[in-house]
């Protein structure tokens, strides 16, 4: 009887998600996903700290103009900006306390690399989404489809590949 039940109801239970689901209030859903999987593969591939911080840059960048959205109205001045920093710096402390981020893995500029990865990473993102905003306003439209994903993530892995280089072939 309860796999009659388990059967019948599995595919029930998927058709009505996808027949009385919400919309996404994101930044953008796609480039939040790109930059967590960016991420993790780093971590995986045991990339170096600051090509991580890159991407954990983009990541929490991602997750404030995500937040920002979701709020739907704007309660103070620069309050995008404001969140941005907020989950930006929150973060930067937390890894900090939790002995996440340390010297042992190496300093550039006498910061360890994967701040100074984060910080590169997260000021590249903001300026990237306000480019492509600008593209955006400039022609009225998106020039190509995925505009928004290729900007953000084309430049977060193009500073990645940089970073490569310049670890690898230069210090």
């Amino acid at each position: 009887m309860i796999k009659k039940i388990i059967f019948f109801s599995l595919p029930l239970s998927f058709l009505g998600m996808f027949l009385f689901i919400k919309p996404a209030f994101a930044h953008c859903p796609l480039c939040v996903a790109g930059a967590g999987a960016g991420l993790s593969l780093s971590r995986i591939f045991g990339i170096d700290d600051s090509i991580t911080g890159i991407w954990m840059g983009a990541f929490l960048g991602a997750m404030g103009f995500w937040i920002h959205n979701l709020l739907k109205k704007t309660y103070i001045p620069f309050q995008r900006l404001l969140l941005y920093l907020v989950i930006f710096v929150s973060t930067l402390i937390s890894f900090y306390r939790l002995g996440l981020i340390n010297e042992h893995n190496g300093l550039i500029y006498d910061i360890p690399k994967l701040t100074f990865g984060m910080i590169l990473g997260g000021v590249l993102f903001y300026f990237a989404d306000y480019a492509n905003t600008y593209l955006k306003k400039i022609n009225g439209k998106a020039l190509f489809p995925y505009q928004s994903i290729v900007v953000s993530l084309g430049s977060i892995l193009l500073l990645s590949l940089g970073m490569y280089v310049v670890l690898n072939f230069y210090i």
